[in-house]
């Protein structure tokens, strides 16, 4: 099988260093990521100045480019092979719950989904970053068994790895996406009162059984069915009634 890998954490991390020496073991990897760290870019795209890929080894590609850039260049005329199957990651950190909205590694898959491909971001969610080759061993099942799955053509995959050894790993856990608390507030730089730091994540609020934080907090593999259709069908309705009271001109 012939597999685009791509990330957000750049093509020198750790994360896919491990993701590539994994599925090179049965597969053919092409690798076009990011030249830097291009992490919460969510799905922007580059439309003001062109992409220019750069050739670093054999079947690997930096790009000045973000997650969805990459894998975009990359199935859209770049790459001239057929490709079977799109992974992002290993992302250093988790993208559970909220985080999605903002992840590069996800985008990567959601682009890769929405042209045509079966996608899946994978993320080891811990602070420390020990344990990528657990992740690896992971990424290595769930892709030799993607073939086989019932899946609809638009799922994305989004999987989360506890940070621990594969020994301490208890199994795997379909979850729905867990909410965060909001973010924490904005720091004030300590030299330039001018400039503002993005505060960090809110911490977990839903995080019951059945979400992804409950998953990863009990060592379970967390593998989160995700959709790029972002339509609230069951407001369509009261959203109807609304607009027919108001005056039309």
């Amino acid at each position: 099988m012939n597999i685009l890998i791509s990330n957000d954490d750049g093509y020198q991390a750790k994360g896919i260093i491990e993701l590539i020496k994994s599925l090179s073991k049965e597969h053919q990897t092409i690798v076009v990521a990011p030249n830097k760290n291009k992490s919460a870019a969510s799905s922007s795209l580059t439309i003001n100045s062109p992409l220019q890929p750069i050739k670093v080894a054999d079947n690997i590609y930096s790009v000045d480019a973000t997650p969805s850039d990459c894998v975009h260049l990359a199935l859209c005329g770049f790459l001239k092979q057929k490709i079977d199957l799109v992974v992002t990651g290993i992302n250093f950190g988790s993208n559970l719950g909220d985080d999605v909205i903002y992840s590069g590694t996800v985008a990567g898959a959601i682009e890769g989904r929405f042209l045509g491909l079966p996608s899946i971001a994978i993320s080891l969610a811990g602070f420390e970053g020990k344990n990528f080759q657990t992740a690896g061993f992971i990424i290595n099942q769930l892709v030799s068994q993607i073939k086989h799955t019932n899946l609809s053509s638009d799922t994305i995959i989004n999987v989360n790895v506890p940070d621990v050894p594969l020994s301490d790993i208890k199994g795997f856990q379909t979850t729905r996406l867990g909410k965060r608390h909001i973010s924490e507030k904005a720091i004030q730089d300590k030299q330039d009162k001018s400039l503002y730091w993005i505060g960090a994540n809110g911490a977990e609020d839903d995080n019951i059984i059945g979400t992804d934080f409950y998953a990863i907090n009990n060592n379970y593999v967390s593998v989160t069915p995700l959709q790029i259709d972002l339509t609230k069908y069951n407001e369509i309705d009261n959203l109807s009634l609304w607009l027919n009271n108001i005056k039309h001109y």
